[in-house]
């Protein structure tokens, strides 16, 4: 697969600001990245616009990182080496697009996202979560995903990822992990910026700033 040529945008300083003010836990795990880029994480992927992302996290779902990758780069040559829009999905013969190694449940899931797509990105936040979660295969994990990946939508909140959940638990030196209405609530802190401490906090867990110790 091609991946993206074009660097991450820094961190929007505002918000940044906004949220070492609001949360003294964050200011520590901010300060210590003081480059830090919330799109990193995407640099290995190919180019991904909105319905791009859509395949990305529908094919991901129970299947490894290994695995998915495998069937996006299957998917791209169908589609002459790249990934498909909305209406060449809704236009291919259903039996190219399953050659990929894609299975008829997730291939029907983003053949009903093509045909939503063109009125995503103008709905409200909530909207884009009503309408997506209407659709069989995908849940508010996927939705509001969506509106954080590929909408890149500034205040959006993942209380039920348990990655996210567990990133809160250490930083926060909780001995435990948080409910979703306890996620919610120390979150509450953080708005209108949730997005970007969502990525903060995936960051303190998983990309170590240089020179930290520990696991």
């Amino acid at each position: 697969m091609q991946t993206r040529t074009t660097e991450p945008e820094l961190a929007d300083p505002d918000a940044r600001e906004f949220l070492r003010g609001a949360d003294p836990v964050l200011a520590r795990i901010i300060d210590a990245r003081p480059d830090f880029r919330p799109g990193d994480w995407t640099k290995d992927l190919p180019g991904l616009d909105a319905f791009s992302t859509v395949i990305f996290q529908v094919l991901g779902q129970q299947l490894s990182v290994r695995a998915t990758r495998t069937i996006l780069g299957r998917l791209e040559q169908v589609f002459g080496g790249r990934l498909p829009t909305p209406a060449e999905m809704l236009a291919v013969d259903p039996d190219a697009v399953r050659s990929s190694g894609m299975s008829t449940r997730k291939a029907a899931t983003l053949h009903e996202v093509a045909e939503r797509d063109e009125a995503l990105s103008a709905m409200s936040d909530e909207d884009v979560v009503a309408t997506l979660t209407s659709i069989p295969g995908i849940g508010p994990w996927t939705a509001n995903g969506f509106l954080l990946v590929a909408l890149d939508r500034p205040d959006v909140f993942l209380s039920g990822d348990l990655a996210l959940r567990r990133a809160v638990e250490r930083a926060y030196g909780f001995n435990q992990l948080l409910t979703d209405d306890e996620m919610l609530q120390l979150a509450e802190h953080w708005r209108p910026y949730r997005s970007l401490a969502v990525s903060y906090l995936f960051a303190s867990e998983y990309d170590k700033p240089e020179g930290a110790l520990g696991t």
